[in-house]
This record gives structure tokens, sequence and C-alpha cells, in this order.
């Protein structure tokens, strides 16, 4: 089946949190982490077909739901799962938070690697844990890891878990095995949990691959927690479904008993037949979700160095969020989020959203059909154009 990208759905009027936050009628949002695309054929028929049942009760996690997981993660990663380390879950964010607070105590330390998802820092803080950034480096435009920082703080024994974002949000990375497996033998020498948000982990740009943090040993596999979902790959956020998975036996259950004492395992019975869909018949829709957002960030590269090459577009790898270095304007990116919002009508993340360190940046999710994006990055242009002139 051939889907149709360039198609705009208009969003307006669904109380779609991307579309519908602002009172701009002729807004152009560039922000939330959700795509514009209608979802893939198969998930909309099987959800047809559950809502034409007419009884929406309680539901069972059936058996094809762990199936599909595990088919999709050995298809598509190279990542061989058992069925008894899935955890289902309504969603990645509150089973972080379930794992902070479950496998930490108040004072304990929690690693990351700054700027990340803003999202880190609260599930964090709320369980009075101390937030500790390996901050990651940006030189000649790209983010690599400073390791020797990341031993020196993984060292600390206050320091319980590290959280790892993989892919990256927002910096865009994939990382390398050989990376991963320096963060991964650290974590070991100073018993530090990984708990690895792969969320992002099919939205990866050609040229580039996602390597499992549980793929690389048994060891390592044996230390972390990995939370997977469908909602970025198949646009299916408003569902609510998600999956850690847990191989060691003794940490699983304390997993599980954690999920339950937080009321985050029931699922309902919409997203179970969507995720099943998704993983069964979506990966012909996935494919070119993935053509089209790549031609979008081309697109987008080839029209910031035309029209405004004093900023930099940092390269993107894998996620469909670009995060643009806008520190040739000279203002803070909180006030030029302002700026763009009020006298443009275009809304984007702001880089003080997702740590110190970020203040020239801001985040623009590219998932949307080409006029929106040529839309909003005419209106980008002439914001940015007013104040370098100004």
């Amino acid at each position: 089946m051939i889907y149709n990208f360039d198609k705009t759905i208009v969003r307006k009027g669904t109380d779609s949190v991307k579309w519908n936050q602002q009172s701009y009628e002729d807004l152009i949002p560039l922000w939330v982490a959700d795509m514009d695309f209608p979802a893939a054929q198969p998930i909309v028929d099987a959800l047809v077909q559950r809502v034409e049942h007419a009884v929406y009760g309680y539901a069972r996690i059936p058996d094809a739901f762990f199936q599909a997981i595990m088919k999709w993660s050995l298809h598509k990663h190279r990542f061989s799962l058992q069925k008894n380390w899935l955890i289902p879950v309504i969603g990645v964010v509150p089973a972080i938070s379930a794992l902070v607070k479950a496998l930490t105590v108040a004072g304990d330390k929690v690693l990351i690697q700054e700027p990340v998802y803003h999202c880190f820092f609260s599930s964090i803080e709320r369980n009075d844990c101390e937030v500790l950034s390996n901050d990651l480096v940006y030189r000649e435009g790209r983010y690599t890891i400073d390791f020797e920082d990341f031993e020196a703080k993984a060292s600390d024994p206050k320091v319980k878990l590290f959280i790892l974002c993989s892919p990256h949000n927002p910096a865009g990375r994939v990382w390398t095995k050989a990376e991963l497996e320096r963060l991964g033998e650290i974590c070991l020498r100073h018993r530090v949990l990984v708990i690895s948000d792969e969320i992002h982990c099919d939205l990866v740009l050609e040229g580039y691959q996602h390597i499992p943090f549980g793929t690389i040993s048994s060891a390592f596999l044996a230390n972390s927690i990995t939370c997977i979902a469908p909602s970025k790959t198949f646009n299916l956020a408003g569902l609510q479904v998600a999956s850690v998975i847990v191989a060691d036996p003794q940490l699983n259950k304390k997993v599980q008993q954690a999920f339950l004492v937080n009321e985050i395992s029931s699922i309902s019975p919409f997203a179970i037949t969507a995720l099943i869909a998704a993983y069964e018949e979506g990966e012909e829709w996935l494919d070119q979700a993935l053509q089209y957002i790549h031609a979008n960030y081309i697109y987008l590269n080839d029209f910031m160095t035309k029209h405004s090459p004093s900023l930099h577009v940092v390269p993107l790898e894998g996620t469909y969020l670009v995060w643009l270095d806008c520190s040739a304007l000279g203002v803070s990116s909180r006030k030029l989020g302002e700026l763009l919002l009020q006298e443009m009508h275009v809304q984007v993340n702001v880089g003080e959203m997702y740590g110190k360190g970020c203040t020239d940046f801001i985040r623009l999710n590219i998932a949307c059909s080409r006029s929106v994006l040529e839309e909003g990055l005419l209106r980008l242009k002439a914001g940015f154009t007013n104040l370098l002139q100004g």
C-alpha cells in the first residue's frame, strides 16, 4: 500500500495537545513529539473492528501481544526476547518514574546526559533524588560523550541509576556499539544499573543502526532495564501502551511489584489491539514514513543552508526531532520561542527544557506534511531575519 504523507490532516478541534494548546488560528506547531501522519491502515482497521464490537470492558493481555513485540524486536533489532522478560505498562515516562522510585532511596543520585528529554528530570526530582549529569560534549556541530567525566560521576557511591536515552532526544544521536560498550562497562564496574529509554529505537535514518543496549552482552542485559513502545514509531502515544524489558529474574520481580504499586499496568483493549496490528502489519507504513521524514530533514537542511546559514542544524541520525543551534541570533531560546510564537505563530520546543547549556538551541518536529514544514520554515526564516537585522 502506498501512503500519502503529503496530505495535511486537520487536527484542530480534536483536543490535540500539539495543535490546540495555543489560540492562534494559523498556528504551525513544530514542537511536541507526535506525528501529524495518520496511522497505518492495518492499525485503523483493527481499531475499527474492535470499536464495532461495542463492548469495552477490562481486557487481559493476550499472548499475541507479547509475540508481536518479540517478533518485531528480533526482526528489526536482532534482540531475542523472552516472554517473561516483558512487563506491559501504560507508558515509558510513568515506567521510568516508578523505576526511580523503586530502585533508589531519597538522596540517591541518578546519572543522565544533558541535553536530554525533560521528563527525566521530573522523574528523578519528584522521587527526592539528585540529578547528576554527564553533559554531552558539543564540538564542531555534533555531540559526543565525555567518558572520563562519565566514569568519575558513575564512581560516586550515591549514583544508583543511569538513564540512557537511545536514540538520543534531542541531540539526534544514534549511539554506536563502541560508545554503548564503554558506557556499559563503566556502569558494571561501579554497580550502576542502566535504564535504557529506547522509545525512538525504530526511528533511525538511513546509514545508521540502533543497537539495543541489552544485546551487547549478557552482563549488560542483566544490568539493564529497557523501555520500548510503539507510540513514537507508529504515532500511537494517545493510546498509552509500552513495555519494559527486564531479564534478571529478581529484578524483574521487583519491577513488576513497583508497577503494580504505582497502578501503571492496566492496558486498554484499544492499546492492545493497536500494538498487535502495528508490530504485525505496520512495517510497510514505517518504511515509507521514515523515507518521508528523511526527505523532510534534507529539505530543512537545504533551506537553512540557503536562508539562514549562520544557524547550524545538528546532524540528525535518529528520531524526527531536529536540534537547531541558534547561537548566532544572540538571544536565549526561551526568548526566541516566545518571539516565534507571538510574532510568527510557529511553536517550537526551547532548549532550556533539556538542561543547562541549551540556551542557544530549539527543537523542531519534522514529522509533518511538507506543506506544513515549508510554511513553518518560512516563518522561522522571517523571525530569524528580524532578529539578525535588529
